[in-house]
C-alpha cells in the first residue's frame, strides 16, 4: 500500500484514480502529474515501482497544495472573512449558505433539521 502525502492510496486501482483520494488532487490534477512524470494511465498502483511512488511523492509536495496545508489555508480564509465582520463571513458564522441561495425553503444542509416553533399550537 502506497503512502503519499499522509494518505494510503488504494493498491488495486489506477495511478490516476488513486491519486484522487488525496484531498487537493482531482482528476486533471491527478492527469497531469502521470503525464508530467510518463507514468501511463492504465498501470495500477500496485505495478508501480518504488522510486516512481517517491517520484510522485516528490510531485505532489513541491507543485500543489494538498492534505492539512489546504485545511489549514481553507480555514484560514474563512476565519479571516470572520473577522473583517464582511457579508460572507456573517454568513459562515451563522452557518447559512453563503452563495445567495434562497433560505425560505430547502437551505436544509447549512441549517440543519427543521425545528418547529414551541408555543404555536393552540
Amino acid at each position: 500500500m502506497a503512502r503519499i502525502a499522509g494518505v494510503n492510496i488504494p493498491t488495486n486501482k489506477r495511478v490516476e484514480i488513486a491519486l484522487t483520494y488525496i484531498h487537493g488532487i482531482g482528476h486533471t490534477t491527478a492527469k497531469d502529474i502521470c503525464g508530467k512524470l510518463n507514468i501511463a494511465r492504465e498501470r495500477r498502483v500496485s505495478e508501480l515501482t518504488d522510486a516512481e511512488v517517491i517520484q510522485i511523492r516528490e510531485t505532489i509536495d513541491n507543485d500543489y497544495l494538498v492534505e492539512g496545508d489546504l485545511r489549514r489555508d481553507t480555514a484560514m480564509n474563512i476565519k479571516r472573512l470572520m473577522d473583517l465582520g464582511s457579508y460572507r463571513g456573517l454568513r459562515h458564522r451563522r452557518g447559512l449558505p453563503v452563495r445567495g441561495q434562497r433560505t425560505s425553503t430547502n437551505a436544509r444542509t447549512r441549517k440543519g433539521k427543521a425545528v418547529p416553533i414551541a408555543g404555536k399550537k393552540q
